[in-house]
């Protein structure tokens, strides 16, 4: 793929010209953003399903959506048919929502050749063009090969270390308001708040009615952005809507170093308050040995008073003898 968007006339092309396409659809079942779609029982004829949720996030994890091994993301291609030569595209029922992160998964594990379809089902249904009902395909196995990109993640110490050398910039794609800590996080007893340092752009910015904002108009969000020294980490509430505005980011300067922090502030806030709680625990238990140390220093000297007192009295009574 020349570039990683593709419009809906642009792939109704590419499948008449090409015939490894792939297409993938990874349309959520349910998503925290409140976005709700018409289209659930319709995809692009031909698609294949692309659970992001069961079959390719690291089920043993205690966060949503995490990446999963290099072993898990190539038996799971495989089973999509997806081939070293495949020409992918992906999209979801939202407009763009989880498509990105797709796109960034198998950039991740080395499969470049991938682009999302700007604006989605919505917009290939908007243009007409031919749909059809879910249902399961059984296709051939497919020969990709996995091999993770370093660096294309970073975890919680990463970014914790990060609080204090301030090497890169983490760039927010939640709303202002859980970013700001005005709002609460949909998610249930999850603080909201931003991390130390980082920098919020709401992923709806970089969209409009569903498709990417224009090149010249992302250009103005980014450039401020982009003209800073330093690696960028995107980051939301799980690792999905960072995807979007890295995207975005890449459709102005594809050079930059960019990274997602796959935990996201639903790893940060509970790792986090899980370190300030274990300092807390630390400082009293230093408390409680320190005041036992004291106190044991009390009832030393108070032992050394009695007995000096004995020892006066014993004196004094032989010296009346």
């Amino acid at each position: 793929m020349k570039t990683p968007l593709i419009s809906a006339k642009e792939l109704e092309a590419l499948l008449v010209e090409e015939t490894n396409i792939i297409i993938l659809d990874a349309s959520p079942a349910t998503n925290v953003s409140g976005l709700h779609s018409d289209l659930e029982d319709l995809q692009i004829k031909g698609a294949r399903k692309f659970n992001i949720k069961d079959n390719f996030s690291d089920a043993s994890s205690d966060f949503p959506n995490t990446i999963p091994s290099t072993k898990q993301f190539q038996e799971e291609a495989r089973k999509l048919g997806v081939q070293k030569n495949s020409k992918i595209v992906v999209y979801d029922n939202l407009g763009v929502y989880t498509s990105p992160r797709v796109w960034w998964l198998f950039n991740t594990f080395g499969h470049h050749n991938i682009a999302v379809l700007d604006g989605g089902l919505p917009e290939w249904v908007a243009q007409g063009l031919p749909t059809e009902q879910p249902a399961k395909k059984r296709v051939p196995l497919g020969n990709f090969i996995a091999n993770q990109k370093e660096f294309a993640v970073v975890n919680f110490s990463m970014v914790k270390e990060n609080t204090e050398s301030n090497t890169a910039l983490v760039v927010d794609a939640r709303s202002a308001g859980r970013f700001n800590g005005t709002e609460p996080e949909p998610r249930a007893d999850l603080a909201s708040g931003s991390i130390p340092g980082s920098i919020n752009l709401p992923f709806n910015d970089v969209l409009l009615d569903g498709k990417f904002k224009s090149k010249e108009e992302l250009a103005a969000i980014f450039n401020p952005i982009l003209a800073e020294d330093k690696p960028l980490v995107f980051s939301c509430g799980s690792g999905l809507t960072a995807c979007v505005i890295l995207l975005a980011s890449k459709l102005v300067d594809d050079t930059k170093d960019s990274s997602v922090y796959d935990g996201s502030w639903t790893e940060w806030v509970q790792l986090y308050k899980e370190e300030v709680d274990e300092v807390k625990t630390d400082e009293e238990s230093y408390d409680e040995v320190e005041e036992k140390s004291a106190q044991a220093e009390v009832n030393d000297a108070v032992e050394l008073n009695d007995e000096e007192e004995v020892i006066e009295e014993e004196i004094g009574q032989e010296e009346e003898e």
